[in-house]
């Protein structure tokens, strides 16, 4: 049997919490996006098309998920009329995705809704253990890109 350090223990404790409170937020997230009917991975593909149009692999790398299961969700905004597709001049086989003026709509909806619901969370909170939670979660994230 393997022997955890105390550090190992607490670090494997915070991973456990992150991956429930996701499950938690994701939960959420859809009962936020279903009146305008969205789901929360939805709504996360189309918030990063606010910025402009991208290509799916552009979306997977910016959520840091495999291009094939964002692909699936794009295909399911195509469907559901919320992404149009482009040309893409600098690849041709990887059509460029633009949010259309009904995910517009919904997003601005969304935007009101969840500014709503976060100032309720957050009030329950302290801002010095929201901030140290942020830094925690940004060095984990850089100490876990370092030893891929």
């Amino acid at each position: 049997m393997t022997r955890r350090t105390a550090r190992a223990e607490q670090l494997t404790q915070l991973v456990n919490d992150v991956v429930l409170t996701n499950g938690t937020l994701l939960t959420t997230g859809d009962a936020l996006t279903s009146p305008v009917g969205l789901t929360a991975a939805q709504w996360l593909v189309l918030g990063f098309l606010e910025d402009g149009p991208a290509t799916a692999a552009d979306l997977a790398r910016r959520r840091g998920l495999r291009r094939q299961s964002v692909q699936e969700t794009v295909n399911r905004l195509l469907r559901n009329g919320m992404l149009t597709r482009a040309p893409n001049p600098a690849d041709a086989r990887a059509p460029l995705l633009e949010l259309t003026p009904t995910a517009q709509s919904a997003l601005h909806d969304l935007g009101v809704r969840q500014a709503q619901w976060a100032d309720e969370v957050a009030s329950a909170l302290s801002p010095e253990d929201v901030e140290v939670t942020l830094r925690t979660l940004a060095a984990l994230r850089a100490r876990l890109a370092e030893t891929r």
